[in-house]
C-alpha cells in the first residue's frame, strides 16, 4: 500500500462519509498511520520496531508495507492540518469495535517490541486508546466468542 492510497483521510476530513465496504482500507490507514507514529513516539524509530509493524500489517491486512512505507507514514509533516487524535477521533465512528480492538492492541504489540517501553510510549499509547475510545475489555484483548 502506497503512502499516497491513504485516501479516506481526505474523505472524512471533507465530511464524505465512506461506505461499509471502505470499512477495511479505512482501519488499514488508521493502522498504518497509528502504528507509524508509534514507532517514532519516543523519537527514535528502531528496526525493530519498524519490522513488528511490517509483522502486524501484513497479519491484519494481507499485504506488504515496506519499511519505506511506515517511516514516511510516521513523519509529522502528514499531520500538519491535523493531529492524529484528530484523525483517530474523527473516524473512530466509522471503525467496528473489532477494528479498535485490534488497532489498539497492535499498538501495544509496536511497544512491547524492543527492550524498553518508555514513558513517551506509554502518554502515546493513552491517548490513542482515548482518541479511539477503546473499552477495558478492547484494551486488554477480550473478545465475545469462542476461545480457540
Amino acid at each position: 500500500m502506497a503512502i499516497a492510497d491513504l485516501g479516506n483521510v481526505l474523505k472524512i476530513f471533507g465530511g464524505s462519509d465512506i461506505g461499509d465496504e471502505k470499512r477495511n482500507e479505512l482501519f488499514k490507514e488508521v493502522l498504518l498511520m497509528t502504528l507509524a507514529r508509534a514507532a517514532d513516539a519516543d523519537i527514535n524509530i528502531q528496526s525493530v520496531e519498524v519490522e513488528k509493524i511490517q509483522e502486524i500489517l501484513k497479519h491484519h491486512t494481507g499485504e506488504d508495507f515496506t519499511a519505506a512505507d511506515i517511516r514516511v507514514a510516521a513523519r509529522e509533516e502528514l499531520y500538519a492540518e491535523a493531529t492524529l487524535r484528530r484523525y483517530l477521533r474523527s473516524v473512530r465512528r466509522r471503525m467496528t469495535p473489532d477494528h479498535r480492538g485490534a488497532t489498539i492492541q497492535a499498538l501495544a504489540d509496536v511497544f512491547r517490541s524492543d527492550s524498553n517501553i518508555g514513558v513517551l510510549e506509554i502518554d502515546f499509547f493513552n491517548r490513542v486508546a482515548e482518541a479511539i475510545q477503546a473499552t477495558p475489555a478492547q484494551i486488554a484483548g477480550l473478545i465475545a466468542g469462542d476461545i480457540d
